[in-house]
């Protein structure tokens, strides 16, 4: 039977991050994976590294992801493109907002620049003047290709590192056995390791469902919209808008934010259904365009439903158009879902080498390397 040090369960970002961390340690470590390759919330999402809305240890680990990105990309390319991010203020305050954010990222030394009305128009022109105040820029920031990295970082983890990886591996089984762990596929076959990670995602009913039933755990379903290349169209980076400064973390703990201008019923319509605009443009030219937010209890996930919803995608796109002047025809609507916690994560012992990590939320692009680094490291 194979015997390995570690045996990770669940092949997305964190999941392969936290393999890729303990493989640079040295360990031997097994991937696994139930699909025949990643399809959750890793590659449903629009591929932005933002550690600049994150608040907490989360900000500390999603600049340290900036490096390990980097890091990796030097040695092959995992489609990072270093262009970094504006929050789009649309009026005086969210600009204000913005501007306590910069001071405070200054204090730190984390990179940022205030671009008035005029620098942020010509910076990306197709902005519609009526919409734009002012702009916060972080040049450091990361923009990926979702399905491509995933697979890519996969890829990489076992050549460079040795990771054994199989994918449309269903996992159904995972005890203790004196000092070991046997893991059971759903063919039967069985794999041993000092240690096991669950990192499930929002699947809850195959490993120790009664343990996840009560952790608390909420499945959030957004919808996002790709829309077709346009000519000429050079959209760099991560563009984020007044709704974002509204809704993230970062600028919820400026001093200032609890004074924010009253949204319009347009925008207060918005926000009932968790939306705020983000626009990243793919390698092919299209358009990434979203997002909602709608919740439900992990173990009751299916009242989300499997659906689009026709009226949050106009919503969005409606929106969209209030900000952007070149054309958005829509190629294709999706949902993707991640678990959350109000604990920030999940993290629990099942036994003292069975560990369940999952719920990190929509942080998981933008703090998983780092946030796995230390979780390896921690647990020894």
């Amino acid at each position: 039977m194979p015997t390995y040090d570690l045996i990770v369960i669940g092949a997305g970002v964190l999941g392969t991050f936290h393999a890729y961390h303990a493989a640079r340690a040295g360990q031997r470590v097994l991937l696994l994976e139930k699909d025949h390759y990643p399809v959750g919330a890793t590659v449903r999402n629009f591929g932005q590294v933002v550690p600049s809305g994150l608040a907490g240890r989360w900000f500390d680990y999603g600049r340290r992801s900036l490096d390990i990105y980097r890091e990796i990309q030097a040695q092959t390319d995992i489609t990072i493109r270093q262009n970094g991010t504006v929050y789009v203020a649309s009026d005086a305050s969210e600009w204000q907002v913005a501007n306590e954010l910069h001071d405070r990222y200054a204090r730190i030394g984390y990179r940022s620049e205030l671009l008035s009305k005029a620098q942020v128009l010509a910076k990306y022109p197709t902005l519609r003047p009526d919409y734009v105040y002012g702009g916060l820029f972080f040049p450091d920031e990361l923009s990926v290709e979702p399905e491509q990295m995933i697979q890519r970082l996969i890829g990489f983890v076992q050549q460079k590192h040795g990771v054994d990886y199989r994918p449309g591996s269903v996992v159904i089984g995972c005890e203790p056995t004196g000092d070991q762990v046997r893991v059971t596929l759903a063919g039967g076959q069985t794999f041993e390791g000092g240690r096991v990670l669950l990192c499930g995602g929002h699947e809850v009913r195959l490993l120790f469902p009664d343990v996840l039933a009560q952790a608390g755990l909420v499945v959030s379903k957004l919808q996002m919209l790709l829309a077709e290349p346009v000519a000429g169209l050079n959209l760099p980076g991560n563009i984020l808008t007044g709704l974002t400064i509204r809704r993230y973390e970062a600028f919820q703990e400026c001093a200032s934010y609890a004074q924010l201008s009253p949204v319009s019923p347009e925008l207060a319509e918005l926000q009932r259904w968790g939306i705020h605009i983000l626009f990243k443009q793919a390698t092919d030219g299209s358009i990434i365009v979203g997002d909602s937010h709608e919740y439900a209890a992990a173990t009751a996930q299916e009242d989300l439903g499997y659906h689009t919803q026709e009226y949050i995608n106009n919503l969005m796109l409606t929106q969209a158009r209030r900000i952007v002047s070149f054309p958005l025809t829509v190629r294709k609507a999706w949902a993707g879902f991640y678990s959350q916690t109000p604990a920030e994560i999940f993290e629990h012992d099942v036994a003292p080498n069975i560990r369940i990590i999952t719920g990190i939320g929509g942080k998981g692009m933008s703090s998983s390397a780092g946030y796995a680094e230390e979780s390896i490291r921690q647990w020894e």
